[in-house]
Parts: structure tokens; sequence; C-alpha cells
């Protein structure tokens, strides 16, 4: 079961989400700074202050993270590419880009720009505290000191971990941005830049173990030890997210050579604009199974009807409306030719928010192409 999430604002007009998963880290957090790291560079303080300012440490440094996303954001809404939402969750943060880049160029701009923010960042906090440190040096600026110091620090760890090659890291997406400037086949680069992330998902994990099982032999500490789990779970992660993506580029090279002609459905079944929509479920919608109808009259495209549509207008209202009222207008987007890449019909189906499109040659209904469709013929195809 998936896990929720809740909407906590906007920047840049995207949607910023925290995912379920952000509070576990954020308790994480809180309790290794206030039982851990402040403790011992501020020694004295009252329990309640430790655990206030760890909170306060905590959120500032999922700023930092939410940060970085709105970098990659940024750069991305200057090339066209549509950002979905912004989440927050247990390994940091992710944009959600909805679409791939454009160009080697805008890829490896868009991969750089998080890594540059968060070294800025780093920059900016340790500058900082370093300032104070030398003009200000008073008892009571100590703990402005130690979080400038942790969220620089933090932010520069960020900054320099994304930049390791291995894809979906940022390090890996400036990796295959290249592999793509250099071979001209951007799921060729996705899958080599995936393998490379495989390597460093493992290698993270090794190192992981070889910490923690030291540390069952009692050569170092707890805290390393901590860190040992925390290589795993990452190294897991990293695993997992480049075994997806290389399989994704598998997927999308096998239908790169793909056409409509090949996944479309050829049995066209029309309907007439003038008849009930209560004529129509019966007659067509209930028996055919099919979810959705071109609607045509003359030989002449006028639109298309689905299920979504019936299902929009009230039951009680079916035997008094027409097909023609409920149906989405015939548009350019609703039509493609059968020679093209299916891909190329995905695209068009994600952008208009289609899921059948009608294919049109010489000015005639050929076939139908729908998601389904396409995802039967994917799976029937699969070996």
């Amino acid at each position: 079961m998936a896990l929720p999430h809740w909407k906590i604002g906007r920047a840049l007009g995207i949607p910023i989400y925290v995912h379920a998963s952000w509070f576990v880290v954020f308790l994480f957090v809180t309790s290794s700074l206030a039982t851990g790291y402040l403790p011992d560079m501020l020694p004295g303080l009252s329990i309640p202050r430790y655990w206030g300012m760890g909170g306060i440490a905590a959120l500032l440094l999922f700023l930092s993270v939410l940060l970085h996303e709105l970098g990659h954001s940024y750069v991305a809404l200057r090339y066209q590419i549509p950002i979905r939402q912004i989440t927050l969750f247990i390994f940091g943060g992710m944009a959600h880009m909805g679409k791939e880049p454009p160009s080697p160029r805008a890829e490896l701009l868009i991969a750089m720009a998080g890594p540059l923010v968060s070294l800025i960042l780093g920059a900016v906090c340790l500058g900082g505290a370093m300032v104070m440190d030398h003009l200000f040096a008073q008892p009571g600026l100590q703990g402005l000191l130690v979080l400038g110091s942790l969220l620089g620090l933090v932010n520069v760890q960020l900054g320099l971990f994304n930049l390791i090659p291995g894809f979906p890291l940022d390090g890996g997406r400036v990796l295959r941005a290249g592999l793509w400037a250099w071979n001209k086949d951007f799921n060729r680069a996705t899958s080599q830049a995936s393998l490379v992330g495989l390597g460093f998902g493992v290698a993270l994990g090794l190192i992981g173990a070889v910490v923690t099982v030291w540390n069952w032999s009692g050569a170092l500490g707890q805290s390393l030890a901590t860190n040992g789990g925390w290589l795993i779970f990452i190294g897991l992660f990293l695993f997992s997210a480049a075994l997806a993506s290389r399989r994704q580029a598998a997927r999308q090279t096998a239908m790169a050579s793909l056409t409509v002609r090949q996944v479309m459905v050829h049995r066209v079944v029309t309907l007439l604009p003038d008849m009930t929509v209560q004529d129509a479920v019966d007659r067509y919608f209930v028996t055919q199974g099919f979810g959705g109808f071109p609607v045509c009259e003359g030989g002449q495209l006028l639109g298309v009807v689905t299920v979504r549509d019936v299902h929009a207008l009230p039951i009680g209202l079916w035997p008094l409306r027409h097909v023609r009222e409920i149906m989405r207008q015939a548009s350019p987007a609703l039509c493609i030719p059968p020679d093209w890449p299916v891909m190329q019909a995905m695209d068009r189906m994600g952008q208009s928010g289609l899921d059948r499109l009608v294919v049109m040659e010489n000015e005639e209904i050929v076939g139908l192409v729908t998601q389904s469709a396409i995802a039967h013929f994917l799976q029937l195809h699969k070996a």
C-alpha cells in the first residue's frame, strides 16, 4: 500500500508535497542532533533546548533539500519542461518532471543546477559562520555558529554526494548528458549511466556492510555504525532506482521501432452524434466493451466520446442528452497518422490528456490507438 503525502505549499508555481516517510527521517535527524551532535558542540544546555534546536536544524536541512530541487526545477522550467510537483521524502527530495530534457545541454544544466545551489548554500553558511566567529565571538552566538557550520557542511556534502556519477543521482544525469551527446542515443545513454548507478549502489552497500561488521567487532564507534546502516540503505535505494531506469530505457528502446500501425485497433466502431447517451451505453459501451468511440457523420469525424464523458453526465439525463453534447470535439490533437512512432503517440496522449487517438490515413479512419492497446501489445511481446 502506497504511503500518503500532503501538500504544504507552492514555489515557482510548483506544488510542494511531504511524503509520510519524511517524518521518519525528520525524527531521526532531530534525535541524532539533540542527543549527540548538539550536546557535544554546546555542552551545558537543557534537554528541551537541545531538542528544540535539533528540530529547527532538521527543518532548515530539509529547506536546503527543497532549494536543491527548486534549482533543478527552475532550469527545467526555462526549457519548457513542466514540473508536476516536488516531494520531500525519506531520501531527501524529488522534482517530478513532466517530460525528458530536449537535448544533452538541457540535461546537463538541469542536473548541475541542484548541486550548484547546495554548494552555494554551503559556502554562504560556512562563510557566514566564520565571519560571525571572527567578528562577534560572543557566548550567546555559539548556537548560531554551530547551526551555520552544520548547515554549511551538510549542504556541501549534499552537493558533492549528488555529483557521484551514478544514475539517477545528479552526477549520473551529467554522465547521461555526456553519453547522449557522444552517441546521439538518449535511451542508450540512460542504460549506460544506469549501469554505473548499479555499480555505485553495490559499492555503497558493501562499504556500509563492512562498517557495520567492524562495529560489531568493537573497532568503531556507535555513530559510525549508524552511518554504515544508512550507507546500506542508500546503496539499496540507488541500486533499485538505477535498475528501474535501466529497464525503462530497455522498454523505450524496444518501443522506438514500433509504429502506430503495429499497435492500433483496426476494427473501429463509430457512433452517430444524434443518438442518445442511453442508446450509446446500451448498444455500444456495454455490448462492445470499449472505453471510447469515435463519433462520425457522413464519413466525417466529429469527435470522441469515452466512458469518462458518460460518467460525467448524471444517469438520469442519459435518455435526454445526445452524444454530440458530451463528446470531445475533433481537433488536430485528436488525430495521428498510422506511421507515427508509438513513443510520439504516447507523448501526444500525455500532452493532450487523452487515453486514445484516432488514426487517420487519406482522411479516413483506419484505427484507434489507446494506452491499453499499447500496454497489451507490449505485454504480449515482452519476451
